[in-house]
């Protein structure tokens, strides 16, 4: 198709955040522009558990999180089953740049949310992408 859309590399997505309020937003967003949020959840163990059960093409994280563990433990479990992960936080450790494909910075706009997801898919995709949108930072390698 010449004009037509694309189909995207992500349209299950895992949302792991412990802030409700930010959590309800982007759940609500996502589903708004078209993406299954296969659920929300805000500890590690929830996390597991779906990545477990759930067929997932993006799983994104927060880096802090309720209870034990962090979202870097949720992008290990993630690599584990092939499963992309982007970290959506205010302040990302250098050793989560190895297990992530990047992170956007918290706070975002709905609006680069959005275009953090499109440019995550067109990375996902292989294609070429001249920088990533306002937020977004892809680590090194990916």
């Amino acid at each position: 198709m010449l004009f037509g859309k694309r189909e995207r590399a992500i349209s299950r997505i895992l949302i792991v955040e412990d802030e409700p309020l930010v959590a309800f937003d982007t759940e609500y967003l996502l589903g708004e522009s078209g993406y299954e949020v296969v659920a929300t959840v805000d500890t590690l163990a929830e996390a597991v558990r779906v990545i477990g059960e759930e067929e997932i093409d993006l799983v994104l994280s927060d880096i802090s999180l309720r209870g034990d563990g962090d979202g870097m433990d949720v992008a290990r479990a993630a690599a584990a089953r092939n499963i992309p992960v982007l970290f959506v936080t205010a302040s990302s450790p250098v050793e989560a740049h190895s297990l992530a494909l990047g992170c956007l910075a918290k706070p975002y706009t709905d609006r680069m949310l959005k275009n953090a997801l499109e440019a995550v898919d067109r990375k996902l995709r292989g294609e070429p992408l001249k920088r990533p949108p306002a937020g977004l930072s892809f680590y090194e390698g990916v």
